[in-house]
């Protein structure tokens, strides 16, 4: 478990550090080419950049005059800043980053999906919890107020007539890294831990921890992207035949995993290697892999819904509308 844990934590510095690093994304290089810089995280919901790299499937689409760079992230902060000042050109990043950013006048775009899924719901071992009214007074940890994973997890809660006492209800409510859910499950000092993946099956496995609602069933499960190609509104002015290329080169990328998982896997756990200088166990990654879905559709219907529940559960002061922050014209 120590092992893991500190595994991860590792990872996660090391991409802090890497978000740091290379060189900018200029339009060219020394020489003549022009240069495109990907953006992405090492973890599991990204794995479609992952995946294109590994397959050069973005050299492919670009042609010779193209030089490709990746620059690596561990926060939806520090990417969507390096997307506004064009320090990268497109990436993955999760749908709240995209979306906060938008709300504040980024000009930002979203223009496919990349993943779904990966929010699972565990309680602690020992925790007697037989139904969903077993939850009321419980204690429950996620990693931020209002971020994806809380709002999925208390949108079911109030469809079971349960909320937590940040509007008046039974449930306290706890927020901390991922990293620490294991330690606080088995302190005791939490009762059910919201987690994304890779963390949740690195809990399952350590702590015993029960899965009481699957990334299936929590809201929004299905449906809401995971995480979601963007590029800014001005690329797509300036460059959209580049832009039609990315995503060609991403939707092969997709395919690829969908049809080719094991060999996915693999490159998953060899590029966080070389990332990140770190090893994921191959059976943590078999079972976060089960929880996620890899596709480059993305549901508008789905990100409206998350954000108007969000202004529901009191999230958000004033009630959003992203009819213009999803551009999939380049998906067709």
């Amino acid at each position: 478990m120590k092992k893991a844990i500190l595994f991860l934590t590792v990872l996660f510095t090391a991409a802090m550090v890497l978000a740091g690093c290379g060189s900018s994304g200029s339009s060219t290089t020394s020489a003549g080419k022009e240069k495109i810089v990907i953006g992405y995280f090492p973890n599991i919901n990204h794995v479609p950049a992952m995946v294109a790299k590994d397959k050069g499937y973005f050299e492919q689409q670009l042609g010779d005059g193209t030089t490709i760079e990746y620059k690596t992230f561990a926060e939806g902060g520090s990417f969507m800043t390096a997307l506004k000042t064009g320090e990268i050109d497109a990436g993955l990043v999760g749908p709240g980053p995209a979306m906060n950013n938008y709300s504040t006048g980024a000009d930002v775009k979203i223009i496919a999906g990349a993943s779904t899924g990966g929010t699972v719901v565990l309680a602690r071992k020992g925790v007697e919890i037989n139904s969903v009214e077993d939850f009321a007074g419980k204690t429950f940890i996620t990693p931020g107020v209002g971020c994806t994973h809380d709002v999925q997890y208390e949108t079911y809660l109030e469809a079971e007539g349960i909320t937590s006492q940040r509007i008046g209800g039974t449930m306290k409510h706890l927020t901390g890294q991922p990293a620490q859910y294991s330690a606080m499950l088995k302190a005791g000092k939490v009762d059910i831990a919201v987690a994304p993946e890779p963390w949740a099956a690195v809990i399952e496995k350590e702590t015993g921890a029960e899965v009481v609602i699957g990334w299936d069933e929590v809201s929004f499960g299905e449906t809401l992207p995971a995480s979601v190609m963007v590029t800014s509104g001005k690329m797509i002015e300036e460059k959209p035949e580049t832009v039609q290329k990315i995503i060609d080169a991403h939707k092969d990328a997709v395919k690829f995993i969908n049809e080719n998982p094991a060999e996915a896997q693999e490159i998953t756990i060899k590029d966080i290697k070389e990332t990140t200088g770190q090893e994921l166990e191959k059976d943590v990654v078999e079972l976060a892999w089960g929880r996620i879905g890899f596709t480059h559709e993305v549901d508008a219907q789905a990100i409206q819904d998350f954000s108007d529940s969000s202004y529901a559960l009191k999230f958000l002061k004033d009630k959003p509308d992203f009819k213009t922050l999803i551009d999939d014209s380049f998906l067709n």
